[in-house]
């Protein structure tokens, strides 16, 4: 799947840190600035489920 977090640096990788332990990340873009913010940042994940969360 791809998913898109948005916030400040401090708020995307914390969301990282969260997604990571029930997601297996595949890749992660690089941060792209916000067009209306620059204190805000995008950052887009290709994830996949962990096989140890599968129910």
């Amino acid at each position: 799947m791809r998913i898109r977090l948005h916030g400040t640096p401090t708020e995307t990788a914390a969301a990282l840190a969260a997604i990571a332990r029930v997601l297996h990340i595949r890749q992660i873009s690089r941060p792209y600035p916000d067009r209306r913010s620059p204190m805000f940042q995008r950052i887009y994940l290709d994830a996949t489920p962990r096989e140890d969360t599968r129910r």
